[in-house]
């Protein structure tokens, strides 16, 4: 599945991806499900069952995941080859419709943890040592947005850089998880921009100032699931500003994977559905360019991830 948070009307809900012009509202379709069982209690029961945000539906676990799959499967058989029946009773949404965005699939995560230098060649270009243990620093939840938001420069600097990354979203509670059983905790992938202020981000060894303005956090298109990416350490990943491509590399170049990130980070602290945590990036940043170069208003940051889709940002100036 590919799940997302979009809002129409005003309202933000979850979804999953249909085709290439459709949604399926999931909560909207479980309850269509449970009115065709007789269900009496169908739209409190759906509710419960499939929560229309993506928190609250990622804390249901399998049996959610397994509501989900079903809702898609009843809007599918009711809406071939006419989908005009599901879109008046809400079942789907148009993409095209005016008022139509998707928004970040976890639009206020618990937790954002990110890790740097998490990519031998990005080391390599930075003049880092290669780390014993992943180099781990919080992003604020404030600083996600979704596709298609603005990234803006702020005020108080001009060195805004670029970072595609690849990132995992949290789909149960994990503390003490061993490597090998790591996946088991992870809900699904997305592509994730970690938006670095190069002068703040060495203000202090934390790298936090840098790295946590708000709208520096680009999360999305969708939360793809991962039973749909066969081998999350064979991705291609690029990153484009204008159209020229900027970082180009492969997930199998990660040092640190989703288990030795997991089995580490929770020996410490709990993590829970919906936290997100951004795997690191590539060589290429503008920092490290010769001479380096920054994000200015009027560019588009397009990121891609095999599997994944791309997530695209333009860059706006902080109003003064």
């Amino acid at each position: 599945m590919r799940l997302c948070t979009y809002s129409s009307r005003g309202e933000a809900r979850l979804g999953a991806l249909w085709g290439e012009d459709h949604v399926v509202d999931l909560n909207r379709a479980h309850r269509a499900v449970l009115d065709a069982c007789g269900e009496s209690r169908a739209g409190a029961l759906a509710s419960v069952e499939l929560p229309s945000d993506m928190i609250g539906f990622l804390s249901g676990g399998e049996a959610a995941m397994a509501r989900a799959r079903a809702a898609i499967a009843h809007v599918e058989a009711g809406s071939s080859p006419d989908p005009a029946p599901a879109l008046d009773r809400g079942l789907l949404v148009d993409r095209r419709q005016s008022g139509f965005r998707l928004e970040a699939p976890v639009p206020r995560p618990g937790n954002v943890l990110a890790v740097g230098v998490n990519y031998k060649d990005h080391a390599d270009e930075a003049g880092f040592e290669l780390p014993k243990h992943p180099v781990l620093f919080a992003k604020l939840p404030t600083c996600i947005v979704g596709p298609g938001a603005a990234i803006v420069r702020p005020r108080v600097s001009e060195l805004l850089d670029w970072e595609g990354e690849l990132c995992f979203v949290l789909g149960k509670r994990a503390r003490h998880v061993a490597a090998a059983d790591a996946l088991e905790y992870v809900a699904g992938f997305t592509i994730g921009h970690d938006v670095s202020v190069r002068d703040w981000q060495f203000h202090s060894p934390t790298m936090m100032m840098g790295k946590c303005f708000d709208t520096h956090g680009p999360l999305g298109p969708t939360l793809v699931t991962r039973d749909e990416i066969p081998d999350y350490r064979a991705l291609d990943l690029r990153t484009l500003v204008n159209g020229e491509v900027k970082q180009h590399s492969n997930t199998r170049h990660l040092i640190f994977g989703v288990g030795e990130i997991l089995e580490y980070v929770t020996q410490a602290f709990t993590l829970h559905p919906g936290d997100v945590v951004f795997t690191g990036t590539p060589s290429g940043i503008g920092a490290s360019r010769r001479p380096p170069e920054f994000l200015r208003p009027g560019d588009v940051v397009r990121i891609e991830i095999e599997g994944l889709g791309a997530l695209e940002n333009p860059v706006v100036d902080e109003e003064r």
